[in-house]
């Protein structure tokens, strides 16, 4: 039975493109991953400043976010520069799913989670205010996003335990998405 949405064909492809096979992933693919994993993992693990290498792209990925929700107001713009900077690799975790492409799908995924452990950073810092902020606006102006949230959400005085909980699941996403790979790796190689 197909599903259909709204008798658009487009639609139908697109959901029908999920059910295709994944692409096979070689040992020697799978272990070079690992090793990248791994070894960006230790990486993180390691780190005390809360800023890995990789969060200066999100960075700038954060602060385009914040210029696409400003026409929406000042609530819808102060968060999304999280939103955008999550939907980014999301999105394109979406899209390898769509082509089939684990190794790809898996970076992106891991990637959206490790976005969590540099959210985690900056709401740490909502009551402190001690990080270095960026804007692309007006200098004069410059608003800690976790600090507008979280007063306005009237959860300012937990920030820390909300941090601690995000981190996790950043982690937690992380090793489940390598987890995915071997796994999606194990069944490639029982399927003919």
């Amino acid at each position: 039975m197909k599903l259909e949405i709204g008798n658009s064909k487009l639609a139908l492809e697109f959901l029908d493109s999920f059910r295709e096979p994944w692409q096979k992933i070689s040992a020697v693919a799978l272990i070079a991953w690992l090793v990248f994993y791994f070894f960006f993992l230790l990486y993180a693990l390691l780190d005390r400043s809360g800023f890995l290498f990789i969060d200066n792209a999100n960075l700038v990925v954060h602060e385009a976010g914040h210029l696409l929700f400003s026409y929406l107001g000042q609530t819808l713009m102060i968060w999304g520069g999280t939103i955008f900077e999550l939907f980014v690799p999301f999105a394109l975790a979406v899209y390898f799913a769509w082509r089939r492409q684990p190794s790809a799908t898996a970076f992106c995924a891991f990637f959206f989670f490790e976005n969590f452990l540099y959210i985690a950073t900056y709401m740490a810092d909502a009551r402190a205010q001690e990080l270095p902020l960026v804007t692309v606006g007006d200098s004069d102006y410059v608003e800690h996003d976790w600090f507008y949230i979280f007063s306005h959400l009237g959860v300012l005085q937990h920030d820390l335990q909300i941090a601690a909980f995000v981190r996790a699941l950043g982690w937690l996403g992380m090793l489940a998405t390598v987890g995915w790979l071997v796994w999606r790796w194990k069944r490639s190689s029982t399927e003919n």
